[in-house]
């Protein structure tokens, strides 16, 4: 009825429509002592309502991962209250609190250890299987499950800004979005709906006017070509294959944010990634250090002391390590893609990339030295003072002991494999041999990692970007399909398509074989759902009558109620499928 308001048709315009007219007419056939047919009415509507049932059970039980991972999490807290420990309700904690948990507990927010060292059981939300190591100074996730040891932390995050509440808000927007392929489906029962009820009037019509079929015979011929026809199955293909694919993937530590993402997975052929922090463990160190080591650590420690960045942070490590004093500097500037420069006792300093040898010297030797470094897959920093290099740092980050797993892994899905990084071509090169990378794009500024994108996709072709989602937010937004690896607890991304929650390169073949195998899933729905109504409809409509193969309305309602429980049934199936690397608990 609501629909005939809007002066539109949609499911249950047939439905109604076909049981209206079964129902009325043997209320004329009662009153003209004619056989009545209110047993189709009622079988059709018993059918109908059973298939809804069966379809609203599955479907809740498709969107039982949600219910689950608000589950996980604790329903109190030990919080240092005056000096002592005192339950409070999880709703109490703040940020900044400081938390004991002991032995079997678990842990109740986000946080970073005080005191203690434990194992955590973390595979509720990161999808791995073995307990991690916790020490002092590590951060733990709310909801993971503390094995040994009492640890203390302090908070800091609470309630809707926790991983956990972050993860279940993305499954949730997830599961309510629409894949592309979700338009043709709209588009399908927008136009299926009336011409249905074209085919049930032609189909009465033909009967009764060239067949010679009497009047009750052609109405329930043009009855079951309307209830059969009920398109329910086909608005049901895509939204419960996305809601399976969705929360399975988030047991697994993979966040999927949209359906549009999973259509673009399908078309991938080549995959980049960035080197620091994505193919390697992104804490480098500093191995060597060429010319006067004192004086060119000292310089290069007391022009990076206040960059953020990981070659930065590790020769101030160093300098620490050695107990060097970190003297102030003056007029400290950026050379955007080469370094830094400052004053150092009245001298210009220098810390930075081989690009900055277009502007100072450097000895014969010197270079030398840099190559043979470089050839051992050693970034190295060049430190001038004045005019001239004076030293060199050498700094090595090694890829990821999962790193060259997942790229072999990647190769025999036929992707191509590309690294996009800032560093010196000898040492990428160096670190793609070893973890099996195709290709190397080096010597790249963060400004122009989205370009080199760019120039892949005008080539034909379809790209992800694997980042780590602060840095790279230009390449993964123009990629396209953007995967953000996890730092910490800050898995709320907002530039990729797909999250990874453990900073682990397996977990992009994991998010691959989802998002494909979802997508697969759907149109695998899309097919039976229309094949279905293909079939269905030259049988209800009395094609084969002449063979004695005939479908009465309620054995068409039994047919379409079942067409739509094998489809939640066959997303459902998406809980079985292999995942490569699945090892989340149930």
């Amino acid at each position: 009825i609501a629909a005939f308001k809007k002066h539109s048709a949609n499911m249950n315009t047939l439905v109604a429509t076909g049981t209206a007219v079964a129902y009325f007419y043997s209320i004329f056939a009662m009153i003209t002592n004619r056989p009545v047919y209110f047993e189709s009415a009622a079988f059709v509507t018993v059918f109908v309502l059973l298939g809804d049932a069966m379809e609203e059970k599955m479907h809740d039980n498709a969107s039982n991962a949600l219910g689950k991972l608000m589950g996980l999490q604790a329903k109190d807290a030990e919080v240092q209250r005056d000096g002592k420990f005192v339950k409070v309700p999880l709703d109490q904690v703040k940020v900044g609190d400081i938390i004991r948990v002991k032995p079997g507990e678990k842990i109740p927010v986000d946080g970073e250890i005080l005191e203690g060292v434990t194992t955590l059981d973390e595979s509720m939300v990161t999808g791995e299987s073995m307990p991690v190591v916790k020490k002092v100074g590590d951060t733990v996730v709310g909801s993971t499950i503390n094995s040994n040891g009492t640890i203390t932390f302090k908070a800091t995050k609470v309630g809707s800004d926790t991983m956990l509440a972050q993860i279940v808000d993305l499954v949730k927007k997830a599961q309510t979005s629409h894949a592309p392929i979700q338009n043709l489906t709209d588009k399908i029962s927008n136009i299926f709906v009336p011409a249905v009820m074209i085919i049930a009037i032609l189909t009465f019509i033909i009967w009764y006017s060239f067949l010679g079929a009497t009047a009750v015979e052609a109405m329930l011929f043009a009855v079951s070509v309307i209830v059969i026809a009920c398109p329910c199955a086909l608005g049901l293909a895509t939204p419960t294959a996305l809601m399976v694919g969705t929360a399975r993937s988030a047991k697994m530590g993979v966040l999927i944010k949209n359906g549009e993402v999973l259509q673009e997975v399908s078309d991938l052929d080549t995959v980049v990634f960035d080197k620091t922090g994505t193919i390697t463990v992104g804490k480098p160190e500093v191995t060597d250090i060429v010319g006067n080591e004192k004086q060119v650590l000292t310089i290069a420690a007391s022009l990076e002391e206040s960059s953020e960045h990981p070659l930065a942070t590790a020769i101030v490590k160093k300098a620490k390590a050695e107990k060097l004093a970190i003297e102030k500097v003056n007029d400290f500037e950026a050379i955007e893609g080469k370094g830094v420069k400052a004053n150092y006792h009245d001298q210009t300093a220098f810390v930075g990339s081989d690009r900055l040898l277009a502007d100072i010297a450097i000895s014969q030797e010197m270079s030398q030295k840099a190559t043979v470094l470089q050839n051992y897959a050693k970034t190295v920093v060049y430190v001038g003072l004045g005019k001239k290099i004076i030293g060199l740092v050498a700094i090595q980050d090694v890829p990821k002991p999962s790193s060259r797993e997942a790229i072999k892994e990647l190769r025999e899905r036929g992707l191509k494999t590309i690294m996009l990084t800032g560093d010196n071509k000898n040492v990428a090169e160096a670190i793609a041999k070893q973890v099996g990378i195709d290709q190397v794009i080096a010597g790249v500024l963060p400004n122009e990692k989205a370009e080199h994108i760019q120039e892949l996709q005008q080539h034909g072709d379809k790209v992800a970007f694997v980042g780590d989602g602060i840095n790279d937010a230009p390449a993964l937004s123009t990629a396209d399909v953007g995967i953000a690896m996890g730092s910490g607890t800050d898995i709320a991304i907002d530039s990729g398509g797909i999250v990874l929650v453990q900073n682990d390169l397996r977990g992009v073949v994991r998010a691959l074989d989802i998002s494909r195998k979802t997508f697969n899933r759907i149109k695998l729905n899309l097919f039976w759902a229309l094949i279905y109504n293909t079939i269905g409809i030259p049988i209800a409509a009395g094609l084969f009558a002449s063979l004695g193969f005939t479908l009465s309305p309620e054995l068409a309602g039994l047919a379409m109620a079942f067409s739509s429980v094998s489809v939640v049934g066959s997303s459902l199936m998406l809980n079985k499928t292999k995942i490569a690397g699945d090892t989340a608990k149930a």
